[in-house]
């Protein structure tokens, strides 16, 4: 017995579900990295202008994020402490950084100023670090591109 083949009469659509699909799934990994990213920022520091400032070549190795507010305190992770309470903070980060085989001194401190933090407290914050064996740092502020 012969089948008979039918012939197409319409017009052929693709079921676009899966291109929908994935969309969706890179829209939501791109929004999960792009929060990764913002990580060392807090909603409490606002960076000084400065048009020496420029984005870093390239990411830190091993970076400590340390945010100084207005009033003078320091908040590292989740915790707002005086400076002079700051010591074992940086020994828990020492600790870290011991367990993946590096030193203090292989870390970089970056210290993210509020623009009306007094200067005497970042310099205080440096000593504290200094005193914990860190010895290398970077300062954060807003690259002022001067629309001049």
């Amino acid at each position: 017995m012969r089948v008979a083949k039918k012939k197409a009469s319409g017009i052929l659509e693709g079921d676009l579900t899966p291109m929908i699909d994935m969309t969706f799934q890179l829209i939501a990994f791109f929004m999960v990295l792009i929060n990764f990213s913002q990580a060392e920022q807090n909603e409490k520091i606002q960076l000084p202008d400065s048009q020496l400032a420029k984005p870093p070549e390239g990411p830190l190795e091993f970076p400590i994020t340390i945010h100084l507010t207005t009033e003078g305190t320091a908040i590292i992770g989740a915790s707002e402490i005086p400076i002079a309470a700051l010591s074992p903070f940086l020994v828990k980060e020492k600790q870290v950084l011991a367990s993946q085989g590096k030193g203090a001194n292989e870390a970089t401190v970056i210290i993210r100023a509020h623009k009306d933090a007094q200067t005497g407290r970042v310099q205080e914050l440096i000593q504290k670090c200094q005193e914990n064996d860190f010895e290398k740092f970077a300062l954060r502020a807003k690259e002022d591109v001067g629309n001049n």
